[in-house]
């Protein structure tokens, strides 16, 4: 409850970035609207139903419109409250076109819990088709060290493994910033490391698993990727994947290091770091050594590359400071629960001196 209206709108933030990239790659921007099957002036030019690039079009608008309206609905009865307390005419009259003529009746409460309980329902299926579809451009294809069918748990653990970490590098920051400290609980800090921990391991699972099916497979363009992958040119890629998905969450086992919110906020940052070095990886090290040694080359990214990279990073930041800045971070209707237990006014109250 401290952490969902957060989390998703990182989640919303970072769909925006991703669908920007297939539009850079597509080189003719354009054209873009030709992802779409939709009938057209060339009579019957129709997408590529067997592509898993369109399958990812599929996945992720639908995972783009889901979260944003799961999101949205979760922001409504806060919207209304500060649409009652705004003193400003220019805020009052913005909240309340955004927050929908919310009233707080009881009949609104009802449809709100059940519509929060469906797209709940939704949401979680959801998680797992986006990612093993985004899982599916790897694995459909013949390149050495891709063509696997483990990709697809292995990409839904990876998504929830840097996906909490990256909730833990932004909330305990804002944790820090904006005074959340009696929401977001030490606990709550744990309980995200103990997830981190586990579908960590379970990544780490897979990457071994990659290398043991590499060599029991028997072909020798599979295990010489693997090879290729951890002693090749391009070792300390793959080695830091190791270190930072692999082995840093396993100190999350000792509790005084996980309940260490210092800790906490640097293993985030090296899990961060751990996956995109995990798609660096899977990408790179699979492609510059193909079949036919008169293909190999290495891979130098280009400013425009880094630059491409670090503007989204940028971008993603930029909304998510707008977000901080005029939506509620927390979900107000739901903290209560929160505050009950651990608020400094309730602890103070003789109600709660007559129960302890």
């Amino acid at each position: 409850m401290a952490i969902n209206r957060s989390a998703e709108a990182m989640t919303i933030f970072a769909v925006f970035m991703a669908g920007t990239f297939p539009l850079i790659h597509m080189g003719r921007l354009w054209v873009g609207y030709w992802v779409m099957p939709i009938p057209n002036q060339f009579g019957s030019l129709w997408v590529n139903f067997n592509s898993p690039l369109l399958w990812d079009v599929f996945a992720i608008s639908t995972y783009l419109s889901v979260s944003l309206v799961f999101w949205y609905i979760g922001l409504i009865p806060d919207f209304a409250t500060i649409r009652d307390r705004a003193k400003k005419p220019l805020a009052k009259k913005m909240y309340s076109i955004l927050s929908f003529g919310w009233s707080g009746r009881a009949k609104h409460w009802n449809r709100f819990e059940l519509v929060s309980l469906v797209l709940a329902g939704l949401a979680t299926p959801l998680v797992f088709s986006v990612h093993s579809i985004v899982s599916f451009d790897f694995a459909t294809s013949v390149i050495p060290g891709w063509h696997t069918t483990i990709f697809p748990p292995y990409f839904v653990a990876g998504a929830v493994f840097s996906g909490f970490a990256m909730v833990q590098t932004l909330l305990l920051i804002m944790r820090k910033a904006m005074g959340l400290e009696a929401y977001i609980h030490t606990k709550h800090v744990e309980y995200m490391n103990i997830v981190i921990m586990v579908t960590g391991s379970i990544v780490g699972t897979a990457y071994i698993t990659e290398l043991f099916i590499s060599w029991y497979s028997g072909v020798e363009y599979e295990s010489y990727a693997f090879i290729n992958r951890a002693t090749g040119p391009y070792w300390w890629a793959y080695w830091s994947m190791m270190t930072c998905n692999v082995i840093s969450p396993q100190l999350m086992w000792f509790r005084p290091l996980r309940r260490s919110l210092l800790f906490t906020f640097f293993i985030s940052i090296v899990v961060n770091i751990g996956m995109w070095f995990e798609r660096y990886v899977i990408i790179v090290t699979s492609i510059h050594r193909d079949y036919i040694p008169a293909a190999w080359s290495m891979h130098f990214p280009s400013h425009i590359d880094i630059a491409v990279y670090i503007g989204t990073i940028g971008l993603f930041f930029v909304f998510f400071l707008l977000f901080a800045r005029f939506f509620p971070v927390l979900a107000l209707n739901e903290v209560k629960t929160i505050l009950k237990g651990s608020g400094q006014s309730y602890k103070e109250s003789p109600d709660y001196h007559k129960h302890h």
